[in-house]
């Protein structure tokens, strides 16, 4: 395993306020915020948009990955340049999502865990010659009055430090996603009780599993009111609780934490990140991995006419920079 070049990619992921697109959607995922636009879904619309998102004038200014799906990885732009090399000419890491999915958990009504291990190890060794330089696997987290289970945290935990190990095998950085849903109406105590629980028992695996923790970028989930709570938390509350359970639970080696915006607005999940980022010192970088707060601007102004690319590129490039500079901890002023 070659740590040097697994830390020296974590690393690059999480410099000077960077952060990571993620446009890993599934084609189903995909066609379905197509279908909302009145966007035919195909191959080709497919490709276009993302290579509309990717080639966008300074995006490496504010990402330094993009995490890919399977189809996109192998695609080349209109051009027939590969869409990995389209990202490297911008200075952008190549990323790929490697698990097949949440299923049910077996004996646990309601509850989901990952699969994808079964030939991981040669789908890494494919996708590392396809450029890859980084890959994602998310776990989903429950909260109602009967979970998430034991079972539930043991099993996704279970999941996350196996593809995390192989992934630092095929030289690999993976960036390690327990996802706590915001779905459901549990009140900001019982989310912050269950997501330092789940990064509790995710960290006790990796280090039963040996993984090189230098080497690997946790994506979690904010410690957030349930979507539908009576009384939601304030975005203070908010940062100054996610903060503190981080500083409890994550270790001081991993170099970077990249959130997920799991369903915040795009303003909402930067503020947050932004008041995290001025409270005080931390031994790892705060920044993000936000997919549909980054666009989901851009793709109602490209709502599939490549006429409209340069407008979306600028609304792509404008939240990204705002997630920059909250990653920095400083207000945001567009120009």
């Amino acid at each position: 395993m070659d740590t040097t070049r697994l830390r020296e990619t974590a690393q690059y992921l999480v410099a000077d306020g960077k952060g990571i697109l993620a446009a890993d959607e599934s084609t189903g995922t995909c066609t379905k915020r197509f279908d909302a636009l009145g966007i035919e879904s195909t191959e080709t619309t497919r490709r276009d948009y993302r290579a509309m998102l990717f080639s966008t004038p300074g995006i490496g200014d504010s990402v330094a990955g993009v995490i890919l799906y399977d189809e996109t990885i192998r695609q080349e732009t209109a051009d027939g340049t590969p869409i990995p090399k389209l990202l490297l000419d911008q200075g952008v890491f190549p990323g790929i999502k490697v698990d097949t999915g949440a299923k049910d958990l077996a004996g646990h009504p309601g509850e989901k865990v990952t699969e994808g291990l079964d030939g991981l190890r040669e789908r890494l060794a494919e996708y590392a010659g396809l450029g890859a330089r980084f890959a994602k696997w998310r776990a989903v987290i429950t909260i109602d009055e009967e979970t998430p289970s034991t079972a539930c945290l043991v099993a996704n935990a279970h999941g996350l430090a196996r593809y995390a190990a192989l992934c630092q095998e095929a030289g690999i950085v993976p960036i390690v996603e327990p996802e706590v849903l915001m779905d459901g109406d549990h009140d900001v105590d019982t989310c912050e009780a269950v997501t330092r629980m789940a990064w509790d028992v995710v960290f006790g695996a990796l280090k039963d599993h040996d993984v090189y923790l230098p080497g690997i970028l946790l994506k979690p989930s904010m410690i957030l009111s349930g979507k539908d709570a009576p009384a939601r938390a304030g975005a203070e509350e908010v940062a100054r609780r996610t903060l503190e359970g981080l500083l409890d639970c994550v270790p001081a080696s991993v170099p970077g934490v990249v959130f997920l915006s799991g369903g915040q607005g795009p303003e909402e999940a930067t503020e947050h990140l932004r008041i995290m980022n001025t409270l005080g010192d931390k031994p790892w970088k705060l920044s993000f991995s936000y997919g549909r707060a980054l666009q989901q601007p851009a793709l109602h102004a490209w709502a599939g006419d490549n006429a409209n690319t340069e407008k979306a590129q600028a609304l792509l490039k404008e939240r990204c920079d705002a997630n920059r500079a909250a990653a920095l901890g400083k207000e945001f002023v567009a120009a």
